[in-house]
């Protein structure tokens, strides 16, 4: 099924199919969110471990590996590559969100320099590409990535990372609140579950963003 559509809510099922999407590379940025040891560490809880297994391998499997080629794309075509992590900076945690500070799975206490709080080597950044560090769900709340975009005359945010349902979801709609052209690239993301993912793509397509495969992103690039 193609990106127009593909992940459509019940407000845009009968809507028109969306024009082509054109990304010059110079206007285009490709932001990596919160793919962080954290999250792929195993848990020591069976039964905890069979609740994530299909999360963990999925990550695994398709999210890491397409992330990874998506950037090496990105890099040989001019599209700028940046990163983005949750981590406070106090050892505490006492700078940290509302929202993080709350019992339950949210719970984050993720010190800067600290090995869990570190992006998974293998979509790391490379060279002097741009890491932001949050305490909130949305990448453009308590960072400067709103500046950096503007200064660097990006228009086009290609978006990749994790959760779907959580700083995902936060980042693209603060990003189109914004007026940035955002495009979620559905097989480098992953939520918890394949439903809890699926359902988000859904909740934010068309309005906020587009959905669309690694490969078909691979094709909306102009010169």
């Amino acid at each position: 099924m193609s990106w127009k559509t593909a992940f459509r809510s019940f407000y845009y099922e009968t809507a028109d199919e969306p024009d082509d999407i054109e990304l010059p590379p110079a206007e285009t940025a490709l932001l990596v969110i919160d793919i962080q040891n954290t999250y792929i560490e195993p848990k020591d809880d069976p039964v905890e471990a069979k609740r994530w297994a299909p999360f963990l391998d999925r990550m695994r499997d398709v999210v890491i590996p397409n992330t990874a080629a998506l950037q090496s794309w990105a890099r040989e075509n001019g599209v700028e590559v940046l990163h983005a992590r949750i981590a406070c900076q106090t050892e505490d945690g006492r700078d940290r969100s509302l929202s993080q500070k709350k019992p339950g799975f949210n719970y984050l206490l993720l010190p800067k320099d600290r090995e869990d709080s570190q992006i998974v080597p293998a979509v790391g950044p490379v060279g002097d590409e741009i890491v932001v560090t949050k305490s909130t769900d949305s990448v453009l709340t308590g960072t400067n990535l709103r500046l950096i975009l503007h200064n660097m005359g990006i228009r086009n945010v290609i978006v990749a990372g994790i959760f779907t349902d959580q700083c995902i979801s936060s980042s693209v709609r603060s990003l189109a609140d914004e007026s940035f052209n955002v495009v979620v690239v559905e097989d480098c993301c992953a939520a918890a579950t394949d439903a809890l993912h699926r359902h988000e793509l859904e909740v934010i397509n068309m309005i906020y963003c587009h959905v669309a495969s690694a490969e078909e992103v691979k094709g909306f690039l102009v010169r």
